[in-house]
């Protein structure tokens, strides 16, 4: 199970990657975590609802009541113990007093016990006054203004007109952050939900299984090398037998030294670039020339508006350079870019998450 901590903000990706060193041939030896935000803000915002729900605010006046309750009684125990305290320590000074001066242990024995009276006292003293600072500090509760709010906020929260950084601001009310764990063997994503007050909230989700082979196909390393050996560097291939959950003899994941290794003991010779008579691109390199996001590459490929091939399922695509120039290329990437936002620029140089509030 992998672990990751975030501040919570709606209509976020929630992404984690562990740093990797910047040698190639530890590629695909750490598995990032990543899952989508959208099933997780759902959850959560449920959650949000159902805590300001009538029965749940009827639940936490009941708690608040018991709990002023043992305040009351607690303070009057101290009450108690203060009121013996002080018989003691008045009663060990009548006996210090009474005593003869020249019985010297007797003495020292009796303001012993005085002292310790008195100490006793003080301390129960420095209680009470502990825990009446404590219960005015209390926040007073208004029943009234929490049904008010009980019934207001699921309007608000679903209203048309509620923007997502409200939305943000609502949820910073009541959670202080979510703990995200993603449990490998039930393929599940598991939240820990930490509100406002110290309570803790598990919710479960299942995680969407998509970009890997079903379990009848999955591909052997060799055959992957046999067909896309000398077509790609090894970096890439690393990287693809990892997306394909191809798994190395050992059972771990693959790197660069082997696939290297697996390439020569068959014979493969490395990829040369200048060997290929039509120059090909990747989808990545195919992106930052365009202007445009990965995803709208491959949906241009799937439109047939760019022409690639893929030497198999899950490999990567080769784009012709002379194909990002035709008409239709041009047309599509025009299509995709007016699609974006207006505030498309402002969000390209918005580098950190922007946290509810500020």
């Amino acid at each position: 199970m992998r672990t990751m901590r975030v501040f919570y903000g709606s209509r976020v990706q929630y992404s984690h990657r562990y740093q990797c060193r910047g040698d190639d041939s530890h590629i695909g030896s750490i598995l990032c975590i990543g899952i989508g935000g959208v099933r997780v803000d759902r959850a959560v915002a449920v959650k949000i609802l159902e805590a300001v729900s009538d029965s749940a605010i009827d639940a936490a006046i009941l708690a608040a009541d018991q709990i002023a309750r043992n305040a009351d009684e607690g303070r009057k125990a101290l009450v108690r113990e203060i009121e013996e305290a002080r018989y003691e320590a008045s009663l060990a000074s009548r006996r210090y007093e009474a005593v003869d001066p020249s019985k010297r242990h007797v003495v020292r024995e009796l303001e012993a016990r005085w002292n310790a009276a008195l100490e006793r006292m003080s301390q129960l003293e420095h209680r009470m006054k502990a825990h009446d600072a404590q219960a005015a500090a209390r926040p007073k509760i208004d029943r009234e203004m929490l049904m008010r709010l009980a019934d207001d906020l699921p309007a608000a929260w679903n209203a048309p007109t509620t923007d997502t950084r409200t939305r943000q601001r609502l949820t910073r009310l009541l959670i202080v952050e979510v703990i995200i764990n993603l449990d490998d063997a039930t393929n599940a994503t598991v939240l820990t939900i930490h509100w406002v007050g110290g309570r803790h909230t598990e919710l479960r989700i299942g995680r969407v299984r998509c970009g890997r082979y079903p379990e009848d196909r999955k591909p052997n390393a060799v055959d992957v090398i046999r067909k896309l050996g000398g077509h790609w560097p090894d970096r890439e291939l690393a990287v693809t037998m990892n997306r394909m959950r191809c798994k190395a003899e050992n059972g771990g994941t693959w790197t660069t030294v082997r696939v290297r290794e697996l390439r020569e003991r068959l014979g493969i010779a490395a990829f040369d670039p200048e060997a290929e008579t039509t120059p090909t691109i990747s989808a990545d390199q195919t992106a930052q020339r365009l202007g445009i996001s990965v995803p709208s590459v491959h949906r241009l490929i799937r439109e047939g508006v760019l022409p690639a091939t893929q030497l198999m399922p899950s490999a990567p695509w080769k784009v012709p350079v002379a194909a990002i120039e035709t008409d239709a290329v041009v047309a599509g990437v025009r299509a995709v870019k007016s699609r974006r936002p207006k505030n498309y620029v402002d969000l390209q140089g918005q580098k950190l998450p922007r946290l509810p509030g500020l």
